[in-house]
């Protein structure tokens, strides 16, 4: 009687998938636009009151990406201003696209895991196309002291990237 073996199963590969570390809520992108005089121009008066009428409470708990829609010169200030009324709201404030700030939050939970459990293991990183390659530049960097042997794509057609 023949028996089928899973060769993947017994090659002892463990996969290590990207998508686990995305983060659960994409972020909100603040646009400075509204809070312009006549959606162009910083009045520092103008400004602060409009700072003053906006809704900070639907942003608790968010990532906040803040940028400005319209080309326009922005004062550094302006933006101190932001930050102050988002500190112990938001979780999470940078001034780049709210893409920008999700890419960099994904990466830094892959920077922030603790891939101990892996210590002396053979690991693929499973390939994504659509996956910006500073996740896997990071995901590199955390397992290659760790894993015995860094490998990505497929646990049944891995390419290798490091033994160690």
């Amino acid at each position: 009687m023949d028996t089928f073996i899973n060769k993947v199963e017994a090659s002892g590969i463990i996969t290590v998938d990207l998508l686990d570390y995305e983060p659960k809520e994409k972020s909100f992108f603040l646009d400075i636009k509204p809070f312009l005089f006549m959606e162009m121009i910083v009045k520092e008066k103008e400004f602060k009151a409009a700072l003053e009428t906006y809704d900070w409470l639907s942003l608790k708990g968010r990532s906040v990406a803040v940028g400005c829609s319209v080309d326009t010169i922005i004062p550094t200030w302006a933006y101190m201003l932001l930050v102050n009324n988002l500190m112990g709201i938001a979780t999470h404030i940078d001034f780049c696209s709210a893409a920008a700030l999700d890419r960099l939050l994904w990466r830094d939970a892959v920077l922030a895991t603790d891939f101990s459990y892996l210590t002396g293991e053979k690991v693929v990183v499973r390939a994504r196309p659509n996956l910006d390659p500073s996740l896997y530049m990071a995901a590199a960097e955390k397992l290659k002291p760790v894993v015995k042997t860094l490998l990505y794509g497929e646990a049944g057609m891995p390419k290798v990237i490091a033994k160690n």
